[in-house]
């Protein structure tokens, strides 16, 4: 689009000044005021200074195009610990506390009952003369993390070195040195656990719910449209806003079940969602809630290098389109603009003869 040298439509405050010592005409347009004269030959007229205007440079930048979502800051979704161990519930943790391998998550009998690793269920009590199978060596890699090895590479088949190792292990937490594994002896998890609610109390029967717990890094868990789960790829930055303070994120996981959404009144919405999480690259980001509501913005489109001036510098033209105001020193003119991108406040646009460096009018 070439240079525009005539509005319909001026911006507010955005007008020429003529002084002179005759009749004034006052013309009131849609948003803006023009005062001219009219004066004798014999008078001279006199072009006054253009008021001062805020003007804003022309920037070659990166804009991208985003999409808010609402979150909950927190731990992420709870799990329930069953206890598989007969006997009577005698020490319990702290609600908050966080428990590695090895160590105990409650006491059964006056005994611990620790934490390992693994994602596969103990199905089965292990001995000497049990099949081979993935659970022995599930079993032997937390035994070699406590210390307690003997048996070589953890592997799947249960020997007798897997067994006296078993037994310095049992002799550790005080337990009954039998060389065989309950299915209860222990808690299972992913990783280090932290406790978010305790169910049981002590004297109460062992076998049944005793606690809550999750992971111990915080992330904000997000309700997604499942119409839109191209926004979130695993890996992906994303800004949170917590608090009025905004931040890095990265998405950590996408869910790939939707579920029934729901409005503010805990009704269904209509609109599947699927679970996004995403975590704080500072945690300390977070303040020190364990749960706070959050946005989450997720880039959808990125245009890079382009022109961009603030969304206020745009001047809607009377015959359509746009245009921006550059300011050369106190001389001003018009050119118009196709715009692109809106992102932050900024606007892409091109023109013919716009280019970084220059200032343009604008209103914010």
């Amino acid at each position: 689009m070439t240079e525009v040298t005539h509005l319909k439509a001026r911006r507010r405050g955005r007008t020429r000044w003529f002084v002179a010592g005759a009749v004034l005409v006052v013309v009131l347009g849609t948003s803006s005021v023009v005062i001219l004269t009219r004066v004798s030959s014999a008078t001279p007229v006199k072009e006054a200074t253009p008021p001062s205007v805020e003007t804003a440079e022309v920037v070659k930048t990166d804009l991208s195009e985003e999409e808010e979502a609402d979150g909950t800051l927190g731990y992420g979704d709870e799990e329930t610990v069953q206890g598989r161990k007969p006997g009577t519930i005698t020490s319990l943790p702290a609600a908050g506390a966080t428990i590695t391998r090895c160590k105990a998550v409650y006491g059964v009998d006056a005994k611990p009952v620790p934490l390992f690793y693994g994602t596969l269920p103990f199905y089965r009590d292990l001995a000497t003369g049990a099949d081979d199978g993935a659970d022995v060596k599930q079993l032997e890699e937390n035994l070699k993390a406590c210390g307690f090895g003997g048996f070589g590479t953890p592997d799947k088949k249960f020997t007798s070195a897997t067994a006296a190792a078993l037994k310095k292990w049992q002799k550790s937490l005080g337990l009954e040195q039998t060389g065989a594994f309950g299915q209860g002896d222990v808690v299972l998890a992913a990783g280090e656990v932290r406790v978010s609610a305790v169910s049981a109390k002590p004297g109460s029967p062992a076998q049944g719910e005793v606690l809550k717990t999750t992971g111990t890094v915080r992330s904000v868990q997000v309700k997604l449209d499942a119409a839109k789960q191209g926004l979130a790829q695993q890996g992906a930055k994303a800004s949170v806003t917590i608090n009025g303070k905004t931040s890095q994120g990265t998405v950590t996981d996408v869910g790939r079940t939707a579920v029934e959404g729901k409005d503010a009144a805990g009704q269904d919405d209509g609109k599947p969602k699927i679970t996004v999480a995403v975590r704080l690259d500072d945690p300390a980001a977070g303040g020190t809630l364990d749960s706070a509501p959050a946005t989450v913005r997720f880039t959808k489109d990125v245009h890079s290098g382009v022109l961009a001036v603030p969304v206020g510098a745009l001047l809607a033209l009377a015959e359509g389109g746009y245009a921006v105001e550059v300011d050369e020193n106190g001389r001003r003119r018009l050119i118009g603009v196709q715009t692109g991108l809106f992102s932050g406040g900024k606007v892409e646009v091109t023109g013919a003869g716009l280019t970084a460096g220059m200032r343009v009018v604008t209103t914010s």
